[in-house]
């Protein structure tokens, strides 16, 4: 049985990822900073929990020696959003996000290489803001695009472990439900945006992730779920 690591995985897309991989036969582990939150989800799903913190590289170390037996397949979904424009910037902030994005996979790369076995993989985490642009998405279009970029540096470092990126589009995984009333209207205008015709949902982003963990062939890539948004004229 494959043991994948779902790093912010007791939450959203990162906890749909740890719930579908356990139904497809995944030994799966659920890492999140909250580490009473992971073992709820992972008590409730056959899964176990450590405790991960993006921001916190002596958890790495220590997770990856609990887990030195081996891991297949990691899974990092962390951000940490700072979305105000340039003038409104919080430089703690920004390093926060920086490192849920980027340097925390970097550090996860650091400390599990040695405990990733040669036909494993990794899955970083984008999203479509990085190639549209927008006021105020600044520091998450920046941290998405460079997302990308590691992907494919980290995959030629790890080789024969493939590192990939799935990059969503607006999908309807609870984390706008915060909006209220306005969330329809954000999904509505997603819809609109795409050529797909609809906003993305849950099980779309889900089903690219476990693709790439079985797509033994595929390096380096970041795979887009968004609808073909990128490519919707104004």
């Amino acid at each position: 049985m494959e043991r994948i690591l779902v790093i912010g995985g007791a939450r959203a897309l990162g906890a749909a990822v740890a719930r579908r991989a356990v139904k497809d036969g995944y030994d799966v582990v659920v890492g999140a900073r909250d580490l009473r939150a992971a073992e709820v989800l992972a008590s409730g799903i056959g899964a176990t929990a450590v405790r991960v913190d993006l921001q916190d590289e002596s958890t790495l170390a220590t997770a990856a020696e609990r887990l030195k037996d081996g891991i297949d397949h990691i899974v990092t979904t962390g951000s940490a959003p700072h979305d105000v424009r340039a003038t409104e910037l919080d430089r703690d902030r920004l390093l926060a996000a920086f490192t849920a994005k980027v340097i925390g996979p970097m550090l996860v790369a650091k400390h599990f290489a040695p405990v990733l076995r040669p036909a494993g993989s990794m899955v970083l985490f984008s999203g479509v803001v990085g190639w549209r642009p927008g006021p105020g998405s600044l520091v998450k279009g920046v941290t998405n695009g460079a997302v990308e970029y590691a992907a494919r540096h980290l995959a030629a470092d790890l080789a024969p472990v493939r590192v990939n990126a799935v990059s969503p589009g607006v999908v309807d995984s609870g984390a706008w439900d915060r909006l209220g009333d306005g969330k329809a209207a954000l999904l509505s205008r997603s819809a609109a945006g795409t050529l797909a015709g609809r906003h993305g949902g849950t099980d779309d982003v889900v089903e690219a992730v476990l693709w790439l963990l079985r797509a033994g062939f595929v390096s380096g890539e970041t795979i887009h779920v968004e609808g073909g948004a990128r490519h919707k004229s104004a």
